[in-house]
């Protein structure tokens, strides 16, 4: 967990000028014959407080702030020495020419701090996803001049009338070098971060689950000049002259995190042009050139973590290693086997049957092939909300593989584990078809009614 500094309000040097022009303007008033002394014990507490908040501030700039903070608390010390002698003119004469004095030199000193480094908050929600982030917030940790902040954010399953169902909370699932923030000790409107980069783009339009409320983007874009939306996933880019293809891109375009956010980043040049032509076909040609502007066709950090992963980096569980050897020690052939959310809600009960037939399949030849099968992460989560009928049927499934032990059931957050353990991918469409293809490794799509 980072220290106690996120807690405090963070003013830029133009706010905290702006306070010492207004201790300026309260300190005249003091001596005007119209002000009468109650009033004036009211403008000094008021300035007491304001003083307190600039060196909350300035803690943040190290030993050059605390020689401004040291001169703050001198200020304070005028202020209730002053408030002490109300009645005395020439004492009250004295003191307000010394604190116009001082908060000249305070000034003079804020005038010269140096630059402030640039705050940098990232939110990841599910631990899962926070390879679409990783690369990015490496590179703000090697940056000196950067801040960079962690802080898993909370998410909601939704009831099947679409209310807010159990709270979930995976700030303690993230790799052991990610320092995590806790999302209730940081307060993003004091903080205002530089940029804030989200992965998240459904805000309230997600019927499975919802962040928390309080980090959609339509409100998150109001604390910072940049808000930058990563998408959590990668999507087949060599096809894009489809109409499939093209509808998946316009589902994802039109989501509250691409509107709203400073800046959009996707996986290529091919993709940003697919999302403007929407985008632009959206809302009208002439916003072409803003969309131009918005959408980075960069690179997806998602492929970073795939390329630079390997087995060697990973932590394997003990009762992995035994299905992924065979009893003289040599490593088996590893399938990873991905069920996705999209066709389970499509086929229902013939996609159950399918994994079923699979499943035995790899079953009947464990003594060659190690399955490591990992279904979309929310699949239990959408069918209570959206399948109700399936969701025992799928529950018996899971249940009935783990409890055979030819295969590994992999639900944790590390999906780049699995892809690093793989010799093949086999299962539906999905962003792991672009990763694993990525990798170099052979790609089989499933077929439902094979």
């Amino acid at each position: 967990m980072q220290g106690d500094k996120e807690s405090m309000k963070r003013l830029n040097q133009e706010e905290m000028l702006h306070i010492l022009i207004t201790l300026q303007k309260a300190n005249r008033m003091t001596q005007m014959d119209s002000v009468s002394a109650e009033q004036v014990v009211s403008i000094l507490t008021k300035c007491q407080e304001s003083a307190i908040t600039l060196g909350e501030a300035l803690e943040r700039y190290g030993e050059v702030g605390e020689q401004v903070i040291r001169m703050l608390e001198e200020y304070c010390e005028f202020l209730y020495q002053q408030s002490l002698y109300l009645g005395n003119a020439e004492l009250q004469a004295e003191f307000i020419s010394g604190i116009a004095a001082l908060l000249s030199m305070i000034e003079k000193k804020i005038e010269e701090l140096p630059e402030d480094k640039k705050v940098v908050v990232f939110l990841p929600y599910k631990a899962s996803m926070w390879d679409s982030l990783e690369s990015v917030w490496k590179a703000a940790c090697e940056d000196e001049m950067c801040e960079p902040y962690v802080i898993p954010i909370p998410y909601y399953d939704r009831n099947p009338d679409k209310s807010f169902g159990q709270m979930h909370y995976e700030g303690r699932e993230y790799p052991s070098y990610v320092p995590v923030t806790s999302w209730e000790e940081f307060s993003i409107p004091d903080m205002k971060p530089d940029a804030i980069y989200i992965h998240n783009p459904y805000d309230e339009l997600n019927y499975v689950t919802s962040v928390h409320p309080m980090f959609y983007a339509s409100k998150l874009k109001n604390y910072t000049k940049e808000l930058v939306y990563i998408p959590y996933f990668v999507l087949d880019d060599k096809h894009l002259d489809t109409p499939g293809m093209m509808e998946q891109v316009e589902h994802f375009c039109m989501q509250p995190g691409v509107i709203h956010s400073h800046k959009v980043i996707v996986q290529s040049e091919a993709m940003k042009e697919a999302y403007v032509k929407v985008l632009a076909d959206k809302f009208g040609e002439e916003t072409r050139a803003d969309w131009e502007k918005k959408i980075l066709g960069t690179g997806s950090p998602k492929f970073d973590k795939v390329k630079h992963m390997t087995e060697a980096d990973c932590e394997i569980p003990e009762s992995w290693k035994k299905i992924l050897h065979k009893p003289d020690g040599s490593r088996k052939k590893v399938i990873l086997y991905n069920t996705s959310v999209k066709q389970m809600l499509d086929c229902r009960e013939k996609m159950v049957d399918k994994i079923r037939r699979a499943l035995e399949t790899f079953r009947e030849h464990s003594d060659e092939v190690a399955l490591l099968w990992r279904p979309h992460p929310l699949t239990q989560t959408t069918l209570d909300a959206m399948r109700p009928q399936l969701s025992e049927a799928y529950r018996n499934l899971v249940e009935e593989y783990k409890a055979a032990g030819f295969g590994i059931y992999d639900d944790t957050a590390d999906l780049n584990r699995a892809i690093a353990l793989a010799d093949a991918y086999y299962g539906d469409g999905s962003s792991l078809v672009q990763l694993c293809q990525e990798k170099g490794m052979p790609v089989m799509v499933q077929n439902v009614d094979v």
